[in-house]
């Protein structure tokens, strides 16, 4: 919603301290953008504030999903965007079966074992990475 350089007028500093105060970061950085086209779209005030808490929660998802990966420590950020499931020696539907994170559910465990170079520390990545 919001470009990266905004023309937008900023906030009165008045609701810009109760933003802040209210810890709501991510309304704040993207409020003067809503409400100019909000304003120049004729929204209703429900469309208005339902624009910002959308970009709040979203906002708030993206915090928490960096903070997690962080807390996790996986080593090189590795996930099943760039895995190749037909290069995989492992068959397809164990594959399926372990991306779906049953396993985990259930509080299993789960040893991968196999000759170097096999790709054991990218398949356990990326299930880490898709758990978090």
């Amino acid at each position: 919603m919001t470009s990266p350089i905004s023309t937008a007028p900023p906030l009165p500093s008045e609701l810009e301290d109760l933003l802040r105060r209210l810890r709501l970061p991510h309304i704040r950085r993207h409020a003067p953008d809503v409400v100019a086209t909000a304003k120049a779209q004729r929204w209703e005030p429900t469309e208005v504030l339902k624009a910002l808490f959308a970009e709040e929660v979203a906002g708030r998802e993206r915090s928490a999903l960096a903070s997690r990966r962080a807390a996790a420590g996986f080593p090189t950020g590795k996930t099943f965007a760039a895995w190749q499931p037909e290069a995989s020696s492992i068959p397809a539907p164990t594959q399926q079966a372990l991306r779906t994170l049953e396993w985990v559910h259930r509080r299993e465990n789960l040893v991968v074992c196999g000759p170097s170079g096999t790709g054991k520390t990218f398949l356990l990545e990326a299930l880490g990475q898709q758990a978090v």
